[in-house]
């Protein structure tokens, strides 16, 4: 029963997934993917709206999801999935374990995880800019490589420039995103206007 399915595939990824809707990419990646949910390219445009848009990132995605899916009952039980055990997680941590969390091995068992967090965006960054940049689905198999060369422009210019910006405080994250916006649109329309093949 998809309805089930989409319950509870949402249901481990927000269960197994520690720092944050971004760190959940790899496995909303395998499984939607390998179910044939959604295509590759239709997650990751999804995952770059869900990025630009309001509410939590894991809520976006597994509504979408869903709707894609099984239409607004699927959305309703992806969501709840992807949800659920964060409730249950809170609840818990906040009823028993609160003065467990101060210990030492606990912040040790979190300094793991935050390393694994970051080897995983880290892989998330990367898949995106071989999709989105240069056309590469399989790592494997390279053969057809497309080159957008707009989206590289762009990426060069904007990514060191958000990164600066954000971090030094200078621009709302955003102002950032609205700008990139408009950018793309800019580039990729004239583009298209004067017939420039893409």
């Amino acid at each position: 029963m998809i309805y089930l399915d989409l319950f509870w595939t949402f249901f481990k990824i927000g269960l197994f997934t520690i720092g944050g809707g971004q760190a959940m990419i790899p496995m909303i990646m395998t499984n939607v993917v390998d179910k044939g949910w959604l295509s590759e390219n239709e997650l990751i445009d999804f995952i770059a709206i869900s990025e630009s848009t309001p509410g939590p990132f894991a809520v976006n995605i597994a509504t979408y999801t869903g709707i894609e899916t099984a239409s607004v009952f699927g959305a309703i039980c992806a969501t709840l999935g992807v949800v659920l055990p964060s409730v249950i997680i809170i609840i818990i941590v906040a009823k028993l374990l609160s003065g467990f969390m101060k210990k030492r091995a606990v912040g040790e068992v979190f300094t793991g995880v935050r390393s694994t967090v970051t080897g995983l965006l880290m892989s998330v960054f990367v898949t995106l800019v071989l999709t989105m940049l240069f056309g590469i689905t399989d790592i494997k198999n390279v053969q057809n490589v497309s080159v957008d060369y707009i989206g590289i422009g762009l990426f060069a210019v904007l990514f060191p420039l958000s990164f600066l910006k954000i971090r030094g405080k200078k621009m709302k994250p955003i102002l950032m995103v609205i700008m990139s916006a408009a950018l793309g649109i800019l580039c990729y329309g004239l583009c298209d206007y004067f017939g420039v093949p893409i």
